[in-house]
């Protein structure tokens, strides 16, 4: 966990060591793009063709094109960022080619998007991009049925299950909240490139068919992203502050942990369990955030959640203000929180 003088003594330095690791390198940049998409359609492709042997090979090739589709989602996530090529066109083109195999509209995401980094941890800037956290005063002072609602919306089956081919399949296709003209622009044309693929796939393949291959593996890996941006923000010792006292260092190294995973969910995952460097600078390209953390020391000061300790972040539901950590309902009955005033 990073300290406060350890903080204070990042301060002056800290925009000179990332911006050495901020540069993309188009040979690994497209190389990420081949070991991406070639195994991608080639897992797409065996999936049509299992369906001839077994529906139950079908959906054990789910697994890995998950993977590969996680994979294509980080790649949206580079070049959301900036960071995957250097020129601007490039990152917006394979964006927009990403985001039809992700089902996510590139510039609106990417909108929202920067809005999350722009304000992770801030108490007064909730609600965009984000997984909706309340205080435990804020959530004491509700009416019940809101008490309700938020419990429903916290527990893992709709967090993890319901939530994330909710946010992929459904909200994705509407063209609501933050932004101009581009956004709103950019959820029409991933609905229709979407609509076309659809309708030319389900008449030469059969529709049954292209539901029996994408959705499986689209529900795994839209479970995958979300548990991924959940634990990397909702752990015990996480970061919040009201804006007044809000930091954007802070805020990226001890709002964000390190997700220590094994190797081949670290290469699936595109590196993105270093999600602390990726905070302090989201310039940095997925291929560099390792060295980044392995050649600075002070990167290594962090909250690090192995994939078995992961799993106690799912009974987090609130964050405690005078204690600062965040809690689960059964610490919330020991606890003397004192609704507002005026609630």
């Amino acid at each position: 966990m990073f300290s406060n003088e350890t903080l204070q003594a990042m301060k002056p330095d800290w925009k000179k060591i990332v911006h050495h690791y901020s540069q993309p390198d188009l040979k690994k940049s497209i190389r990420e793009l081949i070991v991406t998409f070639v195994p991608l359609l080639t897992l797409i492709i065996l999936m049509y063709l299992s369906l001839q042997v077994s529906v139950w090979l079908t959906l054990a090739l789910s697994l890995p094109t998950a993977g590969f589709l996680v994979r294509t989602f980080i790649i949206l996530h580079d070049c959301g960022h900036g960071s995957f090529f250097k020129s601007k066109k490039a990152n917006d083109w394979v964006g927009l080619i990403c985001g039809v195999f992700t089902f996510t509209p590139y510039f609106h995401w990417r909108h929202s998007h920067a809005i999350h980094h722009a304000s992770s941890g801030d108490l007064d800037r909730r609600g965009i991009g984000d997984v909706m956290t309340l205080t435990v005063r804020e959530y004491l002072a509700l009416p019940w049925y809101r008490k309700l609602s938020y419990r429903i919306y916290r527990h893992p089956l709709v967090l993890f299950g319901i939530a994330p081919l909710l946010l992929f399949l459904v909200m994705h296709r509407i063209p609501y909240g933050p932004g101009g003209k581009r956004e709103r622009w950019s959820v029409h044309f991933t609905n229709l490139a979407l609509l076309a693929l659809f309708l030319t796939l389900g008449y030469f393949l059969g529709f049954w068919n292209v539901i029996v291959v994408h959705l499986p593996a689209f529900a795994l890996a839209s479970l995958a992203g979300v548990w991924m941006f959940y634990v990397q923000h909702q752990f015990e010792d996480t970061y919040w502050e009201h804006h007044p006292e809000w930091e954007y260092l802070a805020a990226s190294l001890k709002g964000s942990s390190y997700y220590k995973l094994p190797k081949v969910l670290q290469w699936f995952t595109g590196n993105i369990g270093f999600h602390h460097i990726h905070h302090l600078s989201p310039k940095i390209p997925n291929y560099n955030l390792p060295k980044a953390f392995k050649e600075n020391p002070l990167f290594q000061h962090v909250t690090v959640i192995t994939f078995w300790e992961s799993m106690k972040t799912i009974s987090l539901k609130l964050w405690d203000e005078e204690k600062r950590t965040m809690v689960g309902w059964r610490e919330l009955k020991s606890l003397r929180a004192t609704p507002p005033a005026g609630a």
